[in-house]
């Protein structure tokens, strides 16, 4: 019997399906043509979603995987196409988001001679990227799919590049495709070491003034739900990065608030004087840990990760647990008592108010003429719904609506953590509303950082998507002037924005919009945007000066986190 064959370029497509890709995230060009020729006839069975620029095609893959906890997969062409997606992978590798991009290449006789739109994709990829390959062959294919898709997803998860030859998209091959179940050399899982768990449960077990730290890891393992019973038969408050806010209910008794440079007071205070931290899924960045030689010196530390080369990275712990943490905590929950820490955790309610009176006050119900990022968010939460999913681009808006938004159900929060990429919020809330349809997106952005990636609400407008848009204007790139504020004797250089109508712009795009300059305005105009059906604009006229607070100066220790 006659062996069937097809092209290279329809068993890609073929092997996305076997991998229940619902939406590739592209822009087509010379060197993935043929793959692109091919997916017109599955059109049927993949949606494939026309972004404006290949940097918006991987944030948007970006935002549908940390919606879904799913694979985000996106195309692209070669030379610039390729060389576009290489900011995004940096985003996705080190916030730990699985993708698989799959890019044209010229073909094989080609490669290394300058050839047009010729880039050597994977030496620049490498470091950005948790596997890359090169395939120039079609029976190479299936095997480079397979693989990529274990990868991404296996362990702790990450971007994975393909690049296919031109030439191989062109031949012909067998279709063989069996999901991937091992890699060789690969073990993402670490053994969870039982004499870890039963020190660590010991030291917990005896501790007075307790503290956990809370990262993307418990969301990424799906352990919400594990968490949660850990917390509350131990009775130790929690803390969280900026990744990991979500992992537990923000209005949880337990709950203290966020860590880091723009977290809150207390937890951030109590870093320095708590005697067991527990940091689980979380990589002791240097935003949250300001200066290391400071940090927590007078505690114990338990550190739980599921990848080993953060463990003693930035932070030296007394006990670490390799593993994955919903299976970490299973076991520690064997173990531990259950406890309450009431005098410990009226330190930090203690330092919650004088926060609140320093701070949140007049961030939620200012006095002063100028609206803040603050009211905005405190009027978000009002009419948002239950289950929204809060998108941030980066800056002073990011750290405000982090500070204040409501996290009230799973994976609701999106924003770019260690590489803090703007542009990175319009094209993400589009994947992420592509992958979480019945669910609210509130896409909030600056005035900087939208014009980065505005073109993406073409994409909105080919495709009906329904994003709300809530866009703080201060006609500055806020967090730089904060900085040139408070550390470089207010010489505003190079900060100050002249912007265009963006009412106009939203228009041109069929997108509803309304600009608010008046408090009066405000409550109305944030519900009706956060009411209507369709993509909604709404830019709210923010105070120039309006900062962020508090803030650990850059360098300084946790402790000497400062209010005003």
């Amino acid at each position: 019997m006659e062996k069937k064959l097809f092209s290279g370029s329809e068993i890609v497509i073929k092997a996305l399906l076997h991998e229940e890709v619902e939406y590739i995230f592209g822009y087509p060009g010379g060197a993935i043509m043929p793959i692109y020729d091919s997916l017109h006839d599955y059109l049927n069975l993949v949606s494939h979603i026309l972004m404006r620029h290949e940097q918006g095609s991987i944030h948007a893959a970006q935002g549908y995987a940390r919606a879904t906890g799913k694979i985000g997969v996106c195309f692209t062409t070669s030379g610039p196409g390729a060389t576009n997606l290489i900011t995004g992978l940096a985003d996705a590798l080190i916030d730990s988001t699985p993708l698989v991009c799959i890019t044209g290449q010229v073909s094989s006789h080609l490669l290394g001679t300058d050839a047009f739109q010729e880039t050597n994709i994977i030496d620049i990829s490498i470091p950005v990227t948790k596997w890359n390959t090169q395939v120039l062959k079609a029976k190479d294919i299936c095997e480079s799919i397979q693989k990529g898709f274990f990868i991404a997803k296996k362990g702790r998860p990450g971007p994975v590049l393909i690049d296919i030859t031109k030439d191989a998209q062109f031949q012909e091959a067998e279709f063989h495709y069996q999901r991937c179940k091992y890699v060789k050399n690969f073990h993402p899982y670490p053994c969870i070491e039982e004499k870890r768990i039963i020190e660590a449960s010991n030291l917990i077990n005896t501790a007075k003034k307790p503290l956990i730290l809370v990262g993307q890891g418990v969301i990424l393992a799906g352990a919400e739900e594990e968490f949660k019973k850990f917390v509350e038969k131990t009775g130790i408050p929690v803390a969280s990065t900026l990744l990991g806010l979500g992992a537990l209910n923000s209005n949880h008794y337990l709950y203290v608030g966020m860590l880091g440079m723009h977290g809150n007071y207390a937890p951030n205070i109590l870093t320095n004087q708590c005697d067991i931290l527990i940091a689980i899924g979380m990589r002791f960045d240097d935003r949250v840990t300001g200066d290391v030689k400071k940090y927590a010196k007078q505690a114990k530390i338990i550190h739980l990760e599921i990848d080993s080369s953060e463990v003693n990275k930035n932070i030296l712990c007394h006990i670490p647990i390799l593993g994955d943490c919903k299976y970490s905590l299973r076991k520690l929950m064997n173990y531990v008592n259950e406890s309450n820490h009431e005098e410990w955790i009226e330190k930090f309610f203690f330092l919650k108010e004088k926060e609140k009176t320093a701070v949140i006050k007049g961030d939620l119900y200012p006095k002063k003429k100028g609206m803040t990022m603050g009211e905005v968010i405190k009027w978000i939460n009002q009419y948002k719904q239950k289950n929204a999913i809060l998108v941030t681009d980066v800056g002073q808006h990011q750290m405000i609506a982090s500070r204040y938004f409501n996290f009230t159900y799973k994976k609701s929060q999106i924003t770019s953590g260690g590489l803090g990429t703007m542009g990175f919020a319009l094209p993400a809330s589009i994947g992420a509303k592509l992958g979480e349809k019945n669910r609210q997106v509130i896409c909030i952005v600056g005035d900087g950082g939208i014009q980065m990636t505005i073109q993406e609400m073409g994409t909105i407008l080919q495709n009906d998507i329904s994003v709300k848009i809530i866009l703080l204007n201060n006609n500055f790139l806020g967090m730089v002037r904060q900085w040139q504020q408070l550390f470089f004797d207010k010489r505003y250089s190079c900060t100050k924005l002249i912007n265009p109508d963006f009412i106009k712009l939203a228009n041109a795009y069929n997108i509803k919009a309304k600009k608010v300059s008046r408090r009066e305005e405000l409550e109305e105009s944030v519900k009706k945007a956060l009411n209507n059906e369709k993509t909604f604009l709404l830019e709210v006229v923010i105070e120039r000066e309006d900062n962020v607070f508090p803030m650990i100066p850059a360098g300084g220790s946790v402790d000497e986190i400062r209010l005003t």
